[in-house]
């Protein structure tokens, strides 16, 4: 609910993936990916966010591979709240998407996720 520093949902490395399932099945239109600016960040970086990232739609959670919705990179240098469109249009609706995180800004350790977001209409 907060965008404060270390406030987030971390994972070990820097590839993993989230699911999620949402109140209704949509057509997506947009993602947007939010992280601590470098202002806010005790160490003034935010190495720890998302870099490479893609988004998938699913017909349900067990789905291995899903829709291909688009392939995108969070710039570090932006604002911390960035809009990605959906590249890959598809006919089918999803209630399920997977945010599947590549790689990011250099941390060792962990990687960091403080919002994702879904934006689309009600199929």
């Amino acid at each position: 609910p907060d965008m404060y520093p270390g406030n987030c949902w971390a994972f070990k490395g820097s590839q993993g993936y989230l699911v999620v399932r949402l109140s209704m099945k949509i057509y997506p239109t947009a993602f947007t990916v939010e992280h601590v600016p470098k202002a806010l960040s005790p160490g003034g970086n935010i190495t720890s966010a998302p870099r490479n990232f893609a988004v998938y739609g699913l017909d349900d959670e067990y789905q291995e591979e899903g829709k291909l919705l688009g392939q995108y990179v969070y710039d570090q240098d932006g604002e911390p709240l960035q809009m990605f469109p959906v590249l890959e249009k598809s006919e089918n609706a999803f209630q399920i998407v997977e945010l599947r995180i590549l790689s990011n800004w250099g941390h060792a350790v962990y990687t960091c996720l403080y919002r994702f977001r879904v934006h689309g209409q009600p199929a």
